[in-house]
């Protein structure tokens, strides 16, 4: 490498670093240099990688019960869970979750606008759901004070949560979470 007579001069007369060092650094920063477009190559395969789709489109879900009370459900939703209506008509509601992209819905029971198998009601058996929440605590005084009965009282778990659990109009257990530290 080649350094210039007036800097080399500068470097030996004032003893800010000696030619050596000097080369050695320059070395260091001219690898560094020249790998930088490279990770930047390698950074950008990967996220092209992580962009590929398969072979499988994406999907979005929603769980859906038919049930056959209709107007119970939703007011419980609302009033015990907070959910909002994403949308709804005579037969169907669509609600989502409190600061989510979660949705549920309800159909009432034998629409004519329905093919039989969306026909029959929810038995009440055999469902439940799990809601992660930030402040448990809070949400089981919130829900109790509501006179909602808990099923299962504020409790610690081996796998590593906390919950209680209440149970909807329609018999599906509503487990209410969350990660213990």
């Amino acid at each position: 490498m080649l350094i210039s007579v007036p800097a080399r001069i500068i470097l030996q007369k004032y003893k800010l670093v000696s030619v050596d060092a000097y080369y050695f650094t320059m070395q260091k920063l001219i690898m560094i240099l020249a790998l930088i477009p490279l990770f930047h190559l390698a950074f950008r395969n990967e996220e092209k990688q992580s962009k590929k789709t398969t072979k499988y489109s994406t999907m979005k879900m929603n769980a859906g019960i038919v049930t056959s009370y209709f107007k119970e459900t939703k007011d419980f939703y609302i009033r015990v869970l907070h959910f909002e209506i994403a949308y709804e008509n005579e037969f169907y509601v669509l609600m989502r979750a409190p600061g989510t992209k979660d949705h549920i819905s309800f159909l009432k029971p034998n629409h004519v606008s329905q093919k039989p198998i969306f026909h029959p009601a929810f038995p009440g058996k055999g469902v439940y759901l799990t809601i992660e929440v930030e402040d448990l605590e809070s949400e089981y005084k919130r829900i109790k004070a509501l006179g909602i009965l808990i099923e299962v009282e504020p409790r610690d778990e081996p796998w590593g949560e906390r919950h209680f659990a209440i149970v909807d109009p329609n018999g599906i257990g509503i487990d209410i979470v969350t990660p213990l530290p």
